[in-house]
């Protein structure tokens, strides 16, 4: 078998680089995830990554009307730039070139996003994780995601979440719950389906860039979904 896809947005849970204690960094995950990224990138597969950052902090949820919200959003941006630094160095200890571009300049930590220097960073055969989102507040991270998958001309966004799929109740809660195989863009905004959040899904939509949703925790899951071998929803 060959992947299905030549490049891809693959977009993780920043919580399911936590492991069992829900916060923080577990390296034993990240390690598990590196793996399975090094792999995908020895296909032949064009990887770029960014992480969320809710095992640290969640924007607009945890500012829980006390602290502003352009502040909370920024402290989530930062939580994503931690995630990359520890998948960055997961990554480098297995020899697989990784770099970072931040939207919130951080010129210490790591590079400011510029699209020619990823572009170029893409071809040269290096997974680039961006992180920090758009740069700005009152944008999320799967907003900030859709935009670099536009902007880096990717084949889909595959992103990671704790479900194997898009269904029309949590199914965590609901053991009735409906999983959908596919669905359109359209459908996904007419039946306010917790995919993501509309501005990503409107871009998506614009630039024709499918998304694969699937369960972050499956042995394998990542490489299986650049085979189209793992269960998912797909969105077109």
């Amino acid at each position: 078998m060959k992947p299905i896809y030549k490049r891809i947005l693959l977009k993780l849970s920043g919580e399911g680089c936590a492991g069992a204690e829900k916060i923080g960094i577990d390296s034993a995950v990240v390690s598990r995830l590196a793996i399975e990224i090094k792999k995908i990138k020895e296909l032949g597969t064009q990887v770029c990554l960014v992480i969320g950052g809710g095992n640290f902090f969640r924007g607009a949820k945890n500012a829980d009307g006390i602290m502003d919200r352009s502040v909370a959003d920024q402290i989530g941006m930062m939580a994503t730039i931690m995630n990359a630094l520890a998948m960055k160095s997961a990554l480098d200890a297995m020899e697989c070139p990784a770099v970072i571009y931040s939207g919130l300049s951080i010129p210490q930590v790591c590079d400011t996003y510029s699209f020619r220097n990823a572009m170029y960073s893409l071809e040269k055969g290096k997974v680039v994780i961006f992180s920090g989102g758009t740069g700005s507040p009152y944008f999320t991270t799967d907003t900030g995601a859709a935009l670099r998958a536009a902007e880096m001309h990717c084949d889909v966004l595959m992103k990671a979440t704790q479900v194997d799929g898009v269904y029309d109740a949590d199914p965590r809660y609901n053991p009735k719950a409906k999983r959908y195989d596919s669905l359109s863009y359209d459908e996904v905004l007419k039946k306010r389906l917790n995919v993501m959040d509309m501005t990503a899904l409107t871009m998506l939509r614009d630039v024709k860039i499918p998304i694969m949703i699937f369960a972050q925790a499956e042995e394998n899951a990542i490489l299986k979904a650049v085979y189209g071998q793992v269960k998912h929803t797909i969105i077109k």
